[in-house]
């Protein structure tokens, strides 16, 4: 018993230690406590002196990818699209074009916007996208939750589409140029698709200034005044941009809105160029891809056409160039030398100019909004798409009274061109009456309008009814497209060609007030992407379509055709508010028509011929031995025909190089995708051509040695095929020419 007690008695020093450990352990926990607490505080309240963290913690992520590709077609003898002038064939690159795609994913539904440097998408350049998509993809990339959306560039290449009209006007059919577009566009989507990670997105909106006027201010002021008092300016000037970004804040991409015309380039120029929506996105991507030649790179920036129908980059507005007065304002034609004599300029002293410099406005107001973007997108996704047959759509205007559309017409006036690029003979603008000379010749070679047509495009004096001609194929659409994309509160509306600044207002207002009966939608913000998975010419309101410029002539379903595309897109934006977009009738399918039944007036080029004693990629006008910066380069090189090099994307016909005396090599600059770069094709008489490739030397260029050379493909007597490389002499750059 007495050892018992013994050992279970504690003495004073293991009392001591016993006391002393509780004590640092109610000392460890309460410092654990303080630790936690102050850490839930500065959670709470980040200090000055720490990290900023670039986002807030997200509430909801979505998956994210984007991605881009090239997509430039053949640069030499095709026609380009745009100006509908088969006599502007392509002569060179001013810079490339380039398709981007964005995808969002929700978790539950999928979307995939892209924008591409092209005139405008086609009906069969959608469908052989679709069909390049599902023979990868399965049914994962489909027409309901694929936007395809053209910058309207006049300066690409035509021959991707399938309608007689358009095909007249590119010269056909012409696979090498479609493959590139279609390959590029899918290309760009394949990255995208394996890029995808989590990611937040942002939206913001501000106003351009200086970028845009109205180019038929006639037919706009016959829109309703107290419609017409709503708003501040005559074209839109909002600029809406998304931002997107990966979990820990840093920048994936940029895809913006804004209605302007990509013509800063006239019809004067025979080079490939993604005009001033594509130097928007070559600035932006440059600035984030530090270090990346353009079109590389992981930032990707979409620069998306809007409601641009009346919308012109020419904001000094056009004048008689004989006189310099101002030109008739119903008519834009000159009392000297016509309409041909009525153009408008921009603000640069030349085109290129011009294009740089609505580019940059464009470029600045996007990353100023990039910045400060901090509205975010939640909540999921949705998409609704319809296949409308625009022929035979009813329009209910009261219980009593009803319009319906066309089947399609072009009216006289469209011959007659704009101010950004006028037409041929003695069409005009304005022209409600028509003219019995050139109607005589139209019944004459195609056949004269039904009355049944003739009255359901009034006031509309048709020139050709391309509605009831289908030889050899029809000559317009009649199935087309309808379709909204809605990510968290944004909504997207496709539309499927140019929509006139107040055709657009009205139509972002209609989807709005559908949209918003849910408090999902509330403060819907909703953008008009256009010229949109197919081309149908503009879209102008009844108002604007009486007084017969060219944009109400060029509106092909009739007077009633916005009031039919607002009724089917207030559909598409109901069932995505009320949940029912299952129950939206899918729509009569558009024809695809066989390859055989396409017609191709392009001949293939002829065998080159070098002149005697040279050979392909010698040097025909040497470089100069120094120049300063903000000098322009110029070097020429026999060559071979640009389209003997086949498809061209990802490659280049021009570097510019300068030499590291340090690793005795030479690094590449510049590419024919630069900004800086021209590269010219020369084409002469049996089988000759040069190529002459400029340097326009920016002011930031490092001083140094360089080279400029030029990479080609010639086609000998044989039929084979032959790569050449030509080189310049090297030559010095300098600040200045007291350099030494």
């Amino acid at each position: 018993m007495a050892r018992k007690t013994k050992c279970c008695r504690l003495n004073s020093l293991e009392i001591s230690l016993l006391v002393l450990f509780l004590l640092m352990t109610a000392v460890s926990v309460g410092l654990i406590i303080a630790l936690a607490l102050k850490s839930d505080s500065e959670k709470q309240e980040t200090t000055p002196e720490e990290p900023i963290p670039s986002v807030n913690p997200p509430e909801n992520q979505y998956l994210i990818g984007v991605g881009r590709a090239d997509c430039t077609g053949p640069v030499a003898d095709l026609p380009m699209m745009g100006y509908a002038n088969t006599m502007q064939t392509a002569r060179g690159i001013h810079t490339r074009l380039f398709s981007r795609a964005f995808i969002v994913d929700d978790g539950n539904k999928r979307v995939v916007f892209v924008t591409a440097d092209i005139g405008m998408v086609s009906q069969r350049l959608r469908l052989e996208v679709l069909q390049e998509l599902k023979a990868k993809y399965g049914d994962l990339y489909r027409q309901d939750n694929l936007v395809m959306s053209g910058t309207h560039t006049h300066s690409g290449v035509g021959g991707y589409f399938q309608y007689t009209l358009f095909m007249i006007t590119s010269k056909g059919y012409i696979k090498p140029s479609i493959q590139a577009i279609v390959r590029g566009i899918v290309k760009s989507i394949d990255v995208a698709h394996r890029n995808l990670r989590p990611g937040r997105i942002f939206i913001n909106k501000g106003q351009i200034a200086d970028s845009n006027l109205n180019r038929s201010p006639h037919s706009y002021m016959n829109n309703p005044e107290d419609e017409r008092n709503r708003y501040e300016f005559t074209t839109d000037k909002q600029i809406v941009i998304m931002k997107f970004t990966d979990l820990d804040g840093d920048g994936m991409g940029l895809l913006s809105w804004f209605a302007v015309h990509p013509v800063s380039m006239n019809n004067t120029n025979r080079m490939i160029s993604s005009d001033n929506l594509g130097y928007a996105s070559y600035a932006f991507e440059q600035e984030k891809n530090i270090g990346f030649l353009p079109g590389q790179g992981p930032f990707v920036a979409g620069f998306s056409s809007s409601n641009l129908g009346d919308s012109s980059p020419n904001i000094r507005g056009p004048v008689c160039v004989n006189t310099g007065e101002k030109c008739d304002y119903l008519n834009s034609s000159c009392p000297v030398g016509g309409k041909k004599a009525c153009i408008a300029f921009g603000p640069g002293e030349d085109m290129f100019e011009s294009t740089r410099i609505i580019g940059e406005n464009m470029y600045k107001k996007a990353k100023e909004l990039y910045s400060s973007a901090t509205q975010e997108l939640h909540g999921p996704i949705y998409s609704a798409h319809q296949w409308v047959n625009m022929t035979d759509e009813t329009v209910p205007f009261n219980s009593t009274h009803t319009g319906r559309t066309c089947k399609p017409a072009l009216g006289h006036s469209f011959a007659a061109g704009t101010t950004d690029g006028g037409g041929e003979f003695d069409f005009t603008q304005g022209d409600t009456d028509g003219d019995p000379f050139w109607d005589g010749i139209r019944d004459a070679l195609v056949g004269a309008p039904s009355n049944e047509t003739v009255a359901c495009h009034e006031p509309k004096p048709i020139l050709f009814s391309t509605g009831e001609m289908d030889s050899p194929l029809p000559w317009h659409p009649a199935i087309v497209d309808v379709q909204i994309m809605t990510i968290g509160s944004l909504a997207i509306v496709a539309v499927p060609g140019e929509f006139t600044t107040m055709s657009g207002r009205r139509i972002r207002e209609a989807v709005k007030k559908e949209l918003e009966v849910t408090e999902s939608f509330a403060n819907a913000e909703v953008v008009v992407a256009g010229l949109c998975n197919i081309y149908t010419h503009y879209i102008t309101t009844y108002e604007e379509y009486q007084i017969q410029r060219y944009e109400g002539a060029s509106t092909i379903f009739g007077p009633h055709t916005l009031s039919a595309y607002i009724q089917r897109y207030r559909g598409l934006a109901k069932a995505i508010a009320h949940g029912t977009i299952g129950e939206l009738p899918k729509g009569p399918e558009p024809p695809f028509f066989s390859e055989d039944k396409l017609f191709n007036q392009v001949k293939d080029p002829v065998a080159d011929v070098a002149p005697a004693d040279t050979t392909f990629g010698d040097v025909v006008e040497q470089v100069n031995t120094v120049y300063k910066v903000g000098e322009i380069v110029s070097v020429t090189f026999v060559a071979g025909n640009p389209r003997h090099s086949g498809d061209i994307r990802d490659t280049t016909f021009v570097t510019v190089e300068r030499f590291h005396n340090d690793t005795n090599s030479w690094e590449i600059v510049h590419t024919d995708a630069s900004w800086e770069t021209r590269f010219h094709w020369i084409k002469a008489l049996g089988g000759r051509s040069q190529s002459k490739v400029e340097w326009h030397i920016p002011l930031t260029a490092q001083i140094g040695t360089y080279r400029i050379q030029h990479f080609g493909h010639f086609k000998d007597n044989s039929n084979i095929t032959k790569p050449y490389v030509g080189t310049s002499d090297d030559f010095k750059v300098t600040k200045s020419f007291y350099y030494y």
